[in-house]
């Protein structure tokens, strides 16, 4: 009974360096039900490193990367108290992210494989985004569903008829969401990352009070644009003059009330025109609360059901990768005898 007991069990290493955090997390699956749990997990940010920059520098990452994961690897797999002979597979960031930082992870992760003849798993890191919602303790919902998968890097609706199968039905032309927040707490002189400084300022703001533009909202399609509202923050603020502490979270309000209207009413369209019944929100902009707010209120308008990730799985982690590898496994996904890492990569493509 043991030794079946052991078989049905399924370990995952996983490691992410696709940009400024290094991530570390162990995953135990069981392979008949596709149920499992966190053993151990890690995650050190680069925010402070990289803030003083106002962005990511590609080689600080890398070196910052490089430093960080042995320790990190050694301290997760003692606290999961685990040996190498416990793992099943390595899952790594193949791409997409910075050349250098994904290289580190990818290096680190085939020679922990070859010295104890583990296999190991590239993995799309929106992928892992994408299902990171199953690792809440409802798990995924069934086949298909829509995802909206927003982030600093990427806006994309993306339906899921299984794992492995995506299709892209609607992104960004231009700016993400995400680069469309960080852009704009630029011009209000918020530090870096943008994004949950103007969400922290907006608490306090009145969203209705500066008119800014819903870029593509009423367009016949599913693609988003943010260019322009950057544009038009930047016009507003400068014919405002010198901005008061009001001023500054009004503006900030404004702004993300925008960039939400515009992901919500996109995101229950495609459901629509699809025809399904679940929505999934992934990526680091879905644990903006008002963006949260907002989906599931219109998602109980809709009839439609709404899976959230927990804040924590929303920004870059290794327990999506972990667990991504781990579906991947269970599907019987082809693990490739040779691979490289791909700074571009589109979701679409499936081989590795």
């Amino acid at each position: 009974m043991e030794v079946n007991k052991v078989e049905k069990i399924m370990r995952i290493l996983g490691i992410e360096t696709s940009c400024d955090e290094t991530a570390v997390a162990l995953f135990e699956g069981d392979r008949a039900s596709g149920k499992g749990r966190l053993l151990s997990e890690q995650i050190m940010s680069q925010i402070e490193t990289h803030a003083r920059f106002g962005g990511v520098v590609p080689e600080v990452a890398s070196r910052e990367h490089l430093s960080a994961l042995p320790i990190m690897v050694e301290e997760v797999m003692a606290e999961a108290n685990c040996g190498w002979m416990d793992i099943d597979a390595i899952a790594v960031t193949a791409g997409p992210g910075l050349m250098g930082a994904l290289l580190v992870g990818a290096s680190y992760a085939r020679a922990l494989g070859a010295v104890n003849t583990i296999p190991v798993i590239p993995i799309h890191h929106m992928e892992g985004h994408l299902l990171a919602a199953g690792l809440a303790e409802n798990g995924l919902p069934d086949f298909p569903f829509m995802t909206l998968l927003v982030s600093g890097g990427h806006t994309m609706l993306v339906r899921v008829d299984a794992i492995g199968e995506y299709r892209i039905a609607g992104q960004t032309i231009d700016d993400a969401a995400g680069e469309c927040f960080d852009k704009s707490a630029r011009l209000l002189d918020l530090p870096y990352p943008g994004g949950p400084e103007i969400s922290k300022l907006a608490e306090h703001g009145d969203g209705k009070r500066f008119k800014l533009p819903r870029p593509m909202l009423n367009r016949d399609n599913l693609n988003f644009s943010f260019s322009g509202l950057k544009t038009a923050v930047m016009y507003a603020v400068k014919s405002h003059g010198v901005l008061s502490n009001q001023d500054r979270a009004d503006m900030a309000a404004s702004i993300e009330t925008a960039i939400c209207e515009v992901l919500v009413n996109k995101s229950v369209r495609a459901c629509d025109q699809e025809g399904v019944k679940s929505l999934v929100i992934a990526g680091g902009v879905a644990a903006n609360r008002c963006l949260r707010s907002m989906l599931t209120q219109e998602s109980e308008n809709r009839g439609i059901e709404i899976y959230l990730p927990q804040a924590k799985y929303c920004t870059d982690n290794a327990a999506m990768i972990c667990y991504a590898g781990f579906l991947n496994q269970m599907v019987a996904m082809p693990v490739p005898a040779e691979w490289d890492v791909r700074p571009r990569w589109e979701l679409s493509s499936t081989d590795r």
